[in-house]
Order: structure tokens, then sequence, then C-alpha cells
């Protein structure tokens, strides 16, 4: 169990951010985040989970050991630069404060993280990281058991990080936070875990905007029923999974896929064309239709395959008549 000493700062507790707020809590870390310019029901739900709550960043700095990087692709340099500038003025500081960006960036971007950092002469010590699964939570039938059994466990996402610093490096409880958050260091490189994050995603969510575009079609034409019979039963299954999910997250993954874009020009040799080509699908289903309105545990449009392809085929009609 981890030292009751080391406090993990995570910036910020959206869902993914609470769960891993949550997960190092079971595991005997404390967790705290900035509630500077949060609403006041997020302050109210970290608040909730035992999330200490501080009102800048630099009681962050002074507080916490190792900061979590977790945000929207497009925040994650701005986020970087909220802990240098939270540290302007301090020199030294021992142990040195480690910040891992867990963000789904491309290795150019995380590379471009590292030297700010390291421009700025800041005691901090960059890992690049990426998160690689859902939000961790507590295994359902664990949940449903006596609470009075063994520590439940817990369905935990992927954690590769890469560079040359290492949380498991850290004294005291470095290798409890690795366990704890089941990362891995997979390079000393900084960029491969931001790397792997991207080809792993492009098959993911990339696949889901082709499915966006194929099920939305096929009900313009009148043949969803007929594409749905025609596909491989795992991947109807997979293709409906992934569209009735995707539109509360939709507006963080049109950053993403251009991320991947990038990530497949620089460090694959192709053309762009294909994941900016899906950043405008995702930027189609948050910003014209009404499928950018949901959010997660309060959805209303979507959560079939049916009134997906129906939202989007509304919204796209909405747009069409305005640009005529």
């Amino acid at each position: 169990m981890a030292s009751p000493l080391a406090k993990i700062g995570i910036l910020s507790i959206g869902d993914m951010g609470m769960g891993i707020a949550k997960l190092l809590i079971a595991h005997g870390f404390s967790v705290a985040t900035c509630g500077r310019g949060r609403s006041n029901d997020t302050i109210e739900r970290a608040k909730s989970a035992q999330v200490d709550v501080l009102a800048s960043d630099v009681e962050l700095t002074d507080a916490c050991s190792v900061i979590l990087s977790v945000v929207p692709p497009r925040d994650a340099t701005a986020t970087a630069e909220r802990i240098i500038d939270a540290l302007v003025g301090t020199t030294a500081r021992d142990p040195p404060l480690y910040f891992a960006d867990l963000n789904a960036v491309a290795p150019s971007t995380a590379r471009s993280i590292a030297a700010l950092i390291e421009k700025s002469r800041a005691p901090v010590r960059f890992v690049d990281g990426g998160i690689i699964g859902a939000p961790p939570s507590i295994k359902k039938e664990e949940a449903a058991a006596n609470s009075e059994a063994a520590a439940p466990q817990w369905n935990k996402a992927s954690i590769p990080m890469s560079g040359p610093h290492k949380l498991s490096d850290i004294p005291g409880y470095g290798q409890d936070l690795v366990s704890a958050l089941n990362a891995r260091h997979i390079s000393d490189d900084i960029g491969a875990a931001s790397g792997l994050k991207m080809c792993f995603a492009s098959m993911t969510k990339g696949f889901t905007s082709i499915a966006i575009q194929s099920f939305t079609t096929a009900a313009r034409l009148g043949v969803l029923d007929e594409l749905r019979g025609e596909m491989a039963p795992a991947t109807l299954q997979r293709a409906e999974k992934g569209v009735v999910g995707m539109a509360p997250k939709a507006y963080r993954w049109v950053r993403e896929m251009e991320e991947i874009a990038l990530t497949f020009e620089e460090d694959g040799g192709f053309a762009q064309d294909s994941f900016r080509g899906a950043a405008k699908v995702y930027k189609a289903v948050a910003e014209d239709s009404e499928l950018g309105q949901e959010k997660i545990g309060k959805r209303k449009r979507g959560t079939t395959v049916e009134d997906m392809a129906a939202a989007m085929i509304e919204g796209m009609d909405k747009r069409k008549k305005k640009n005529v």
C-alpha cells in the first residue's frame, strides 16, 4: 500500500480523470486537482470522491509529487504550460515534480511539450504516456458482492509510458503507483508511448468514424437493415457499439484524429488525408448535430444506430440549407 504522503495531482477531473482518481484513492494514494475554472457540478463530484480540490495550480504543484495530465488533446500543451507557470521562480525541488502527459497526442506533440519543460528549467521530469481503454471502474461482480470481502478488483485501462524518466523510479511509492495505474515503461524514447496510443486509436476511433458514415449513408438510402445483414456479427457488434457510444466524446476526438494524421505523416510517411477526413466526421457530429450536446450518463439522442443516423441526417441537412 502506498504511503499516505504520496499525493497525486490530476488535471483534469473529467470522466477519465475521475476514474483514475477513484482508482488511486482505492489503492491508498491521496489525489488533488485544481478547481479553477471548473463547474460547480465537477467540483462537487470531485469532493464526493474524496479528491482534494485546490484553488490554484501553485497549490497543486506544492502539494503533489506527481501530476497526471488527462485532458482533451487540444489542451495538452496548455496544461503543461500551466504547470511550468506555477513553478516560476522554483529552480530546485527535492524530489523533482514528475509530470506525466497521458493525452492522445502525436509523438511530435509529446516531444514539443518535453522541450517546453526543458527550456523552462523548471524542476520537472517529463513522462510520455497514453491511455488505452475505458476509465477505471470496479468490476460489476465485485461491486455487487459484499463489501466485507477482499478488496474489489478493478477494470483498468492500459497505460504505456516512455522517456528517460520512469514513475517506478520514484523512491518509496513509485512501483505502487505504476502497479495501481496498470502502467508499463515501453521505451526510453519520448514519443513511443504517444505513438502507440495513436496507432491503437486509429483502429478503434478511426473504425468508428467509418461506421458513422456507412450507417448514416445506408439510412439515407433505406438499406440500413440490409447492410447489417451483410456484416459479420463481430464486425457489426463492434461498429454498433462504437457509433452509439461516441457522441459525448466526439468533440475530443476531432483533435485526436488530427494528431493521428500528424503521426502517420511524420512517423509513418503517409498522407494526412484519411484521418483529416475522420476529424471532419467527428466535427460534424459535435457541431452540426444534436449528438454534440450529449453527456455521459445523461444520454438522449444517438443511443441506437437508427437514431444516430437520424440525428446525423437532420444535422447535415440543416447545415446544407444554411450554406445554400
